[in-house]
């Protein structure tokens, strides 16, 4: 048997590949220039931007050939094809929500393609198929999903998505005849669904649409285009407005967050059982969020704490001389607060692992809830007055289990844990830290096989994410366990602009400091390469939506660092992103090159106005769809287009479109793995892991 070093595998395999013509299509160029702010700005593709033009989609027909040209060529795609549809074609079962002595969840059977919606009526009991996909749509790109339950759990809200788009179809079931009702929201952006407990009628929130966001009450029994508006007169398309009806029917109370991540925050308060009208609860410039305790409202918010601490509100005396500061803020980050069974739960994170500390109502430490080991766990979730609730807990190499929680006892079940496939005793977990370009410590966790030899030249898979205050705390992921099976190492560093250490760590990386984030992800790849894991031309990289920011960023910066790169569902074009979709509610992150002064960093950064030609890049794969209906994926055309034109290194760039795909998914098993198969084999024959 003939055998080679990892170093010489990374030489020779992506060589044989390169050997083939992969000239892409040629892509016309028709300038536009604009100038902004006295800077003239030219844009060669802004033809792409048009989706369904003729000649867009005649562009995408020879994209699409041409990256399939590419894909089904790398060797070893039907080994690896196997493996992935072993570790994921697995039963899958959804956390519970319990209503009404019933728990209601998803799930999906290994040989099935869809996820259905179920019921038990016991803890221990069988699973009964209340709703299946092939209920909403025999296309097989539709999904169905609970969207929410009265509070004795006889009805239920369901929603129908195509493919991954935003939109949802809004459905109800009468759970105890079986039957549906005749009442239907139309698809729209829904940011809530709350069932008033008669069951009378249902609150729902809008956002965008002919009317703007809105709240709105359904009467059941009525068409919808009937259904009256309850909130929303003065506010933006793109504001968030969330009504949520209290478990006793007698609360309404509505949050209006502004931006994403929210910048401003509104909260109002109406008495449904004795009238008086709405209520101003707050307004300010900080992001709060609402969760029901009995007679109270508690409020998580990062108001004057940036690490954040929770407010207990009286619902029934809520001016700000009644509010009670029940847990402070401390040197932790808090992660996620809940109540149920008359205590609040607070996650923290300590060193991007979560810990879980327990409250009374009134906010006396009642000690800390043991999780299995260092990983990633879900505040316990269920209703106030009931004694159970439901948490999950995931690490790099421990697939997500769900535990139930006998709230006063302490004692635990597990409600479902998956059987994967995979040896993750062999695989071991550290935390490093490295030193950013100012300075910064930053935390990256690696994953590999025990005893692996670092010989300078091992595959290193390194994503990260980096902003909207997001934490990317450990979690298990079946592709990254066949990485690192098959030899390689996973990396995932905490960059600023995340909310591992609070709102401290997320301004850290947003609006003008945004050049942190990619000098963050920069020095845990020069730290990956200083310490013997590997070097430029075995390292690849991948990212998604923000993180296809920090992708684009990286190809047009650091051209020279990477082996491979996976570009997914970004935005790239940062001085028009704002206007593409509905990027402008991202402006509380980035800001917008309407204003003078964010102009220029964002001018600075953007990867879209940073691609020169004569550039040698490296192997470059974009990764998005028609139904990408939150980030527009003109973006990816137009760097596609761009880049291929510009690129002098003959490493191939390549857009894999789906019609289908989109921000929320594909929409069914067989097309993720399908999406999961391009991707990892174009990492891995880039930079030498072998497929078999």
């Amino acid at each position: 048997m003939i055998r080679c070093s990892y170093a010489a595998c990374a030489v020779l395999f992506p060589l044989m590949l390169s050997a083939a013509d992969f000239t892409p299509p040629p892509t016309r160029a028709e300038p536009v220039t604009e100038v902004i702010h006295g800077v003239a700005v030219t844009d060669p593709y802004r033809w792409l931007e048009n989706q369904n033009s003729p000649e867009t989609r005649a562009w995408l027909e020879a994209q699409e050939k041409f990256a399939r040209g590419y894909l089904d060529s790398i060797p070893g795609r039907d080994a690896l094809r196997r493996k992935l549809e072993a570790l994921i074609r697995i039963d899958s079962v959804g956390t519970p929500t319990l209503r009404g002595g019933r728990y209601f969840f998803s799930r999906r059977l290994a040989a099935e393609d869809r996820r259905s919606l179920c019921m038990r009526v016991s803890f221990g009991g069988r699973d009964e198929v209340l709703i299946a996909p092939s209920d909403a749509s025999a296309d097989p790109a539709a999904s169905v999903a609970w969207l929410g339950f009265s509070e004795d759990g006889a009805l239920a809200a369901w929603g129908v998505r195509m493919g991954g788009e935003d939109e949802t179809d809004v459905r109800f079931l009468d759970v105890t005849t079986r039957k549906a009702l005749p009442d239907r929201l139309p698809k729209a952006r829904y940011i809530s669904i709350s069932i008033a407990p008669d069951r009378k009628g249902v609150y729902y929130g809008t956002v965008g649409g002919a009317h703007g966001s809105r709240a709105w009450y359904h009467a059941f029994g009525t068409e919808a285009a009937a259904d009256r508006e309850v909130f929303g007169q003065g506010y933006g398309r793109l504001d968030f407005i969330a009504p949520e009806v209290s478990p006793d029917g007698r609360w309404l109370v509505i949050g209006v967050f502004q931006g994403v991540p929210a910048k401003h925050t509104e909260i109002f308060l109406e008495d449904l059982k004795n009238g008086g009208g709405m209520r101003t609860i707050l307004k300010e410039d900080a992001q709060f969020d609402a969760v029901f305790a009995g007679d109270s409202l508690l409020l998580t918010t990062n108001w004057k704490a940036p690490n954040q601490r929770v407010i207990r509100v009286p619902l029934a005396n809520p001016a700000p001389e009644h509010w009670k500061e029940i847990v402070p803020e401390g040197k932790l980050a808090i992660d996620g607060v809940s109540a149920a069974g008359h205590r609040i739960f607070v996650s923290y994170l300590e060193d991007v692992h979560t810990r879980i500390r327990e409250f009374d109502g009134d906010g006396k430490a009642l000690g800390e809830l043991a999780l299995p080991g260092l990983g990633t766990a879900g505040v316990p979730r269920g209703q106030w007055e009931s004694g159970e609730a439901f948490f999950t807990f995931t690490s790099f190499v421990n697939p997500a289990t769900i535990f139930r929680l006998d709230v006063a006892g302490g004692k635990r079940d597990v409600w479902f844990q998956p059987r994967i496939p995979v040896d993750t005793a062999s695989m071991e977990t550290k935390q490093v830290w490295y030193r950013s370009k100012d300075g910064t410590r930053v935390p990256m966790f690696l994953v590999q096989k025990r005893g692996t030899r670092l010989d300078g030249a091992r595959p290193v898979w390194l994503t990260a994410y980096g902003g909207f205050n997001v934490s990317l705390t450990p979690a298990f992921s079946a592709t990254a366990a066949w990485w690192v099976e098959q030899g390689g190492v996973f990396a995932q560093p905490n960059l600023r602009g995340g909310g591992e250490f609070g709102e401290t760590w997320h301004h850290a990386g947003m609006f003008e400091h945004k050049q942190n984030v990619f000098d963050d992800f920069i020095a845990a790849a020069e730290w990956l390469i200083a310490n013997h894991y590997t070097k430029p031309a075995t390292l690849a990289i991948e990212g998604g939506s923000n993180g296809g920011l920090l992708m684009g960023a990286m190809m047009t910066q650091r051209p020279d660092l990477f082996g491979a790169i996976v570009c997914g569902a970004p935005l790239l074009d940062m001085l028009r992103y704002h206007k593409m979709s509905i990027g402008s509610i991202w402006a509380a992150e980035y800001g917008s090159a309407d204003d003078p002064k964010q102009f220029e960093y964002l001018r600075k950064y953007s990867p879209y106005q940073n691609v020169h030609k004569g550039t040698k890049y490296p192997a470059i794969l974009f990764v998005t769809g028609d139904s990408d209906t939150r980030v527009d994926p003109a973006h990816a055309r137009k760097m596609t287009a761009l880049m291929q034109a510009d690129n002098a290194s003959g490493n191939p760039i390549m857009l894999r479109y789906d019609t289908k795909g989109g921000h929320s998914g594909i929409g069914n098993i067989s097309k993720t793995i399908d999406e999961m198969v391009d991707q990892i084999s174009f990492l891995a024959a880039r930079i030498g892991l072998p497929l078999k």
